[in-house]
């Protein structure tokens, strides 16, 4: 997989985590304000499900470095014509993004939980752009798993006509995986940038 993937799943993964670390912001008797994750709401519980979701991100990062090398070696059958190994790798990754995408919708969805508690403005700011980021990354794992589907189904180097029209699919659609995966960094990196500014204000 590509290492831009493997990093943007990791940032997540430390993300996610610093929201749980941010939970033990409590109120002070001296201030009328809350922190960005006061215990006064349904912070905590929040806390859980995004610690539940962190669970799904770093089995899809094990998917990931499990399965590392495999886009390579797709491209590389594809160079040499071997149909045999491009069907049998595609078919690999079709399974391999399947499990990854349902991770990730596990993922959404305690985040979506997390989201619909009653938390302050910030939190929910911050579970916004997590959701929208992940709500990215399962929109990229599809284009790639349809990628992998053209390859399997229909690559055919004995016909010329139709191998060049499977390899454009694979490559636009490839292009498209990658695309969108950079919204789901630029969202995580906003998600970032907003806990780090309330953890700062909050010391």
């Amino acid at each position: 997989m590509n290492k831009d993937i493997y990093k943007f799943s990791i940032i997540s993964l430390i993300c996610l985590s610093l929201l749980i670390l941010f939970s033990s912001c409590q109120k002070t008797d001296t201030s009328e304000s809350h922190d960005i994750f006061s215990f006064s709401d349904e912070t905590t519980a929040a806390a859980d499900l995004v610690g539940e979701a962190n669970e799904d991100l770093n089995k899809i990062k094990v998917i990931y470095k499990r399965n590392e090398s495999k886009r390579e070696e797709l491209k590389t059958a594809m160079k040499d014509n071997d149909v045999e190994s491009v069907k049998k790798i595609a078919d690999e990754l079709v399974y391999i993004f399947n499990d990854a995408m349902a991770l990730a919708e596990g993922a959404i969805e305690k985040i979506e939980k997390a989201e619909a508690m009653n938390t302050n403005v910030d939190f929910k700011e911050y579970l916004s752009l997590k959701a929208q980021s992940l709500r990215k990354q399962l929109e990229a794992f599809e284009n790639y798993r349809q990628a992998a589907r053209v390859l399997r189904e229909g690559y055919n180097p004995k016909d010329d006509e139709q191998r060049k029209k499977v390899q454009v699919a694979f490559v636009e659609k490839d292009a498209n995986f990658q695309k969108i995966m950079e919204v789901a960094k630029d969202l995580s990196t906003q998600a970032n940038k907003l806990a780090k500014e309330k953890t700062k204000n909050s010391n």
